[in-house]
């Protein structure tokens, strides 16, 4: 085979994606919190939800979500703190056989990773197989469960691995990527959050389909830098390389209201779960940041960010929300309602949590 051939077949991706990793990890060394409802994460007042067994998921609770409104929808739930650093441990576990199968392998978080098998170190032709044997492999070693999605691009093996969820796989083939998009309400697309699939509708995209009929022109118009992304995963085309050296430049999340928003108290407290989300983010993955920015999306869609950077990666939790506190007062009261709020952190680097002294911020 020419090295010209070689360039065109199409690669073989896998992501594989740890079923509920945190509460998994817990119902796994504990036997009495087994087949019960299990939220991982603090259950005070500001508290929220790291992470759902599929028992809590069956009333609606998921990561992210305020812990009273977890509460709320189940009684039951048991909350149990946080072990990061046993999550991590089980991490490199899974992370040491992968490494077995290729170098290629791009970690997008303690519980979920890229693997490039095109060329694999077990030469195995078979992608599903590989996945397969990894999953196996993960079980016997941890005894957690773990899906898997199987394609020709990182867009559709990632959105294979949540077809069959929990503990199986899919594969999306070249023969039927293009299709399977087709038919993908755009809210389920990787990389499309709330605010971008609320701005889509309001553009008369409601599926892949739709996302296929408009030009690179529009789409570029209309979400800039992601416009190229979106025209080529409409058509099931996505170039992006798995990279094992992969360095994220920033952690955030936002949340898009259903009724606008003008006390500051109540911004507060929304702010709170995407506060504890970031930073659980970066303890986990021992990332320490210097600049917190604050996104604020009023009532006709306008929108600001305000950062600060501080000297030293931020040591606490505590100095996050003393930084965000300190970004947010000055815009109460609003000109107007707001409608989406949302926290980021950049200049990452890498730092360990477990003997940072917890000092004060010289705010």
């Amino acid at each position: 085979m020419t090295g010209e051939d070689n360039r065109e077949r199409p690669r073989k991706i896998v992501h594989v994606d740890m079923d509920a990793f945190y509460a998994s990890v817990e119902q796994r060394d504990n036997p009495d919190l087994r087949g019960v409802p299990v939220a991982v994460g603090s259950p005070a007042a500001r508290g929220v939800v790291a992470a759902a067994s599929y028992e809590a998921r069956k009333f609606g609770v998921h990561s992210a979500m305020p812990s009273v409104t977890a509460q709320r929808k189940c009684p039951d739930l048991v909350f149990v703190k946080p072990r990061f650093d046993v999550y991590k441990a089980v991490s490199l576990q899974i992370r040491s056989i992968f490494a077995e199968y290729t170098p290629m392998i791009e970690p997008l978080s303690l519980d979920e990773a890229y693997l490039d098998v095109t060329e694999n170190l077990k030469g195995m032709e078979i992608a599903t197989e590989i996945a397969e044997e990894i999953r196996a492999r993960i079980k016997a070693a941890t005894g957690l469960n773990a899906s898997a999605g199987i394609s020709y691009n990182k867009f559709l093996a990632k959105m294979a691995s949540d077809l069959n969820k929990p503990n199986g796989q899919a594969v999306i083939t070249p023969k039927n990527g293009p299709a399977f998009v087709e038919q993908l309400p755009i809210k389920k697309f990787h990389g499309v959050g709330p605010a971008t699939a609320e701005k889509m509708h309001r553009l008369g995209i409601e599926t892949g389909a739709e996302l296929k009929e408009k030009t690179l022109d529009f789409l570029v118009e209309h979400f800039a830098k992601s416009g190229p992304y979106f025209y080529g995963i409409a058509r099931g085309i996505d170039n992006r390389l798995v990279k094992p050296d992969r360095v994220r430049k920033s952690v955030g999340a936002e949340d898009t209201f259903s009724q606008d928003i003008h006390a500051f108290e109540t911004a507060r407290e929304r702010l709170q779960p995407l506060i504890e989300k970031v930073w659980d983010y970066c303890r986990a993955n021992e990332i320490g940041a210097k600049t917190v920015t604050l996104k604020v999306k009023y009532a006709d869609f306008s929108q600001i960010t305000r950062s600060k950077t501080i000297p030293a990666p931020l040591l606490a939790i505590t100095d996050l929300e003393e930084v965000v506190d300190l970004l947010l007062a000055p815009l109460f009261p609003p000109r107007q309602g707001i409608r989406l709020l949302g926290v980021s952190l950049s200049s990452l680097g890498r730092r360990s949590f477990e003997t940072a002294p917890q000092l004060r911020l010289a705010l």
